[in-house]
């Protein structure tokens, strides 16, 4: 009679950027330690922190010697560079990693769901989903948008559903993005790069339309939550200035370093994308057009045509 013996749990690194987080580290850490698949390392780097982050960070460290925790030092470089940097720490023998803020809660089945989504996946895979978000000081909560278009490199080339936050790489991913973060000399947001370039390769991402953690609003949030006119008078704002086609520029730049890592297809779309939006105006309405380009809802798709039309995509 065959005996069927217990399948080993995957082992899962969580990586943590850090900078004068104190006021809300301590929550974050705790939730590291209800989860029900607990890390099996927790790799944290500190980008010259001026408050007491360190201090919790070894307290806690001191505290759970049943957990492998290491502190290093960031590159102090942004927390994009911090994050790329801590992506490329993680030692050989783990087998999928988790990115965590400073500032959020995360469930208990957090790490859990995630894994169970990417057992299995032998190519290149990312987890992602929606949030709690959450206005700590009124205690104010509101689920993420979901949404209502699939993830694609269609989609990342323009906008960006995949909060860093709620990421989980299998080995595959997070080999793509150990070799690939070497190429690219800049990086607007490590979670939006990451996006584009496992979607470039023709990788899968699961969008989970279950939060899995509070995600902390607060004034510090470059993007923060997509929610209400303020919102998008921000980004309205943001397209306006030129600063979403400086974005543009860098992200064409890094995923053009790692261009033959990409499928044929994809690498066609980001030479349109590149040479599409400095063209004409009717070149760049055709350019989205042609090759699919697209943000999410109508409202968003709106503001891209607009962006192109403005020569500001």
């Amino acid at each position: 009679m065959k005996i069927d013996t217990p399948q080993t749990q995957p082992s899962v690194a969580v990586i943590v950027a850090t900078y004068n987080g104190a006021a809300n580290l301590q929550e974050q850490l705790d939730s590291f330690c209800n989860q029900t698949l607990i890390p099996a390392l927790i790799l944290i780097a500190d980008d010259g922190s001026t408050d007491n982050t360190l201090e919790i960070a070894h307290q806690f460290s001191d505290q759970h010697p049943d957990l492998s925790v290491r502190i290093m030092k960031g590159p102090c470089r942004g927390v994009a560079k911090n994050f790329l940097s801590l992506l490329n720490h993680v030692p050989d023998h783990i087998d999928m990693v988790s990115l965590s803020d400073q500032d959020d809660i995360w469930f208990a089945n957090k790490l859990a769901q995630g894994v169970a989504m990417l057992e299995g996946q032998k190519g290149v895979a990312l987890y992602c989903g929606r949030t709690l978000e959450w206005d700590a000081e009124r205690d104010v909560r509101h689920l993420s948008r979901l949404p209502v278009k699939p993830p694609s490199f269609c989609h990342a080339l323009v906008q960006n559903i995949a909060g860093g936050n709620t990421m989980i790489l299998n080995r595959a991913a997070l080999d793509l993005v150990q070799a690939a973060s070497k190429e690219a000399i800049k990086v607007v947001m490590h979670d939006w790069w990451i996006y584009q370039i496992v979607t470039a390769v023709g990788g899968t991402v699961f969008y989970d339309p279950e939060p899995m953690m509070l995600y902390r609003q607060h004034p510090e949030n470059l993007i923060g939550a997509n929610r209400g006119f303020m919102s998008k008078a921000k980004r309205l704002r943001l397209m306006l200035s030129g600063r979403f086609r400086r974005w543009g520029t860098i992200n064409s730049q890094a995923l053009g370093a790692s261009k033959h890592r990409m499928t044929a297809k994809n690498a066609q779309r980001l030479e349109a994308f590149t040479k599409g939006r400095n063209g004409s105006v009717l070149t760049r309405v055709k350019m989205i057009r042609d090759n699919g380009f697209y943000r999410q809802g109508t409202v968003g798709q709106l503001s891209l045509y607009l962006a192109a039309l403005l020569r500001r995509l």
